[in-house]
């Protein structure tokens, strides 16, 4: 049976890639989640020569129409999301909503004919990227996921310095950290007063659990099982990709993971420090730890090879190779935001794949979620071959 979302794909397909095809055109972006992230992106994508945001979506009013502020004052301001898709004028879309909205409105995106760039992690759970990737080759939309140090200038050049060229050697263990990310405790502000006619929590819940109206799961989605990966898909995923990036990795043959809610167990039930140990074929070891326990937010990958040593996240890098009178390699960061989100408008363009594409994000998330499994279940998760995606 062909359904209205069907005949609406095949005719906003058409559409978007005439519109793309027209290079000199300023790209059409509806923004979808308008909270922190998504305001942000609105904010850059308004001041760029090529893009207009038109439109600017979010289940809480208030935050659609701070970022339409921030952005164009002239962006239509919807609270459901599907009337962005609607829009036969819109080429793109941008996702930043609580975990478990990205496979269903990413599905829906591309259906409709429109490309995404959707914040990480691209999926709720494991097996939901056989949907997506099913989903982009049937749509042959582009989507990017938003893990920027793929398209970072300093990681690309370590990429090719030390890895490429064989410098840093045979990688036996790679160690990750992110400690104390405050974006993953939030709590409601002081002063909010909800009004059912301004924030749609219907809405917010969308497949999660039926419940009343709960402020701090609200502005703490990011601590419920609900609408969250927890810290593993929400900072592990960049950790992790840049492990994967590096090195050319993808399915973990095994996690492990520990951990708990240690010291705040009143807001939360996911928790609040994890460690992760994950097994690769590659002959190589990959361990991801993290706790809000600590006041000190640090984070860092770290390579040990038999060539020398790299640390390396948004900082920059550093790289001391074996020879203990070798100097050390050292390079400043360069923001990774800009090019990530060029990487995909040069995609749309082109119709190219961009540099996160579906295929290798669902292996950066996959061994997030395979550390969640292993937490929550309390077990040693090996891989699944049924997870597996190359060859949909």
């Amino acid at each position: 049976m062909q359904t209205r979302r069907y005949f609406m794909g095949v005719a906003g397909t058409a559409l978007a890639q005439s519109n793309i095809a027209r290079a000199n055109d300023r790209i059409r972006f509806g923004i979808i989640g308008a909270g922190e992230r998504g305001g942000y992106h609105a904010r850059r994508l308004a001041r760029d020569e090529k893009t207009d945001v038109v439109s600017i979506c979010d289940v809480y009013r208030k935050r659609a129409d701070a970022a339409r502020e921030g952005s164009n004052p002239r962006a239509e301001v919807v609270q459901d999301y599907r009337r962005v898709l609607d829009r036969n004028d819109i080429d793109a879309v941008v996702v930043s909503l609580p975990d478990h909205w990205h496979t269903p409105v990413l599905i829906d995106a591309v259906t409709a004919g429109k490309d995404v760039y959707l914040e990480k992690p691209m999926t709720f759970r494991i097996e939901e990227g056989r949907q997506i990737v099913e989903a982009v080759k049937r749509t042959r939309r582009v989507v990017q996921i938003g893990a920027q140090q793929k398209s970072g200038p300093h990681f690309l050049e370590a990429k090719a310095r030390f890895f490429d060229s064989g410098l840093i050697g045979k990688v036996s263990l790679v160690r990750t950290y992110w400690i104390a990310n405050r974006g993953f405790l939030r709590h409601p502000p002081k002063n909010f007063i909800y009004r059912p006619e301004e924030l749609d929590w219907k809405l917010f819940l969308g497949r999660a659990p039926k419940r009343p109206f709960d402020q701090q799961r609200y502005f703490g989605w990011t601590m419920f099982q609900d609408y969250s990966t927890g810290q593993p898909g929400g900072v592990f995923t960049h950790t992790i990709d840049t492990a994967h990036m590096m090195l050319g990795l993808a399915a973990p043959s095994a996690v492990v993971a520990l951990g708990g809610i240690f010291e705040f167990p009143d807001d939360r039930d996911t928790p609040d420090t994890i460690s992760i140990l994950a097994e690769y074929p590659q002959k190589l070891v990959l361990t991801a730890d993290c706790t809000q326990s600590s006041p000190q937010d640090r984070v860092d990958v770290e390579f040990h090879g038999s060539g020398g040593v790299l640390n390396i996240f948004r900082y920059g890098y550093s790289f001391q190779p074996k020879e203990k009178s070798a100097p050390r390699i050292e390079a400043k960061g360069v923001d990774a935001d800009g090019p990530h989100m060029a990487n995909f408008i040069d995609a749309m363009r082109s119709r190219n794949q961009p540099n996160s594409d579906v295929v290798y994000s669902h292996y950066v998330t996959a061994a997030c979620h395979m550390g969640n499994m292993a937490y929550f279940e309390r077990k040693r998760i090996e891989w699944n071959n049924a997870w597996n995606v190359e060859a949909l």
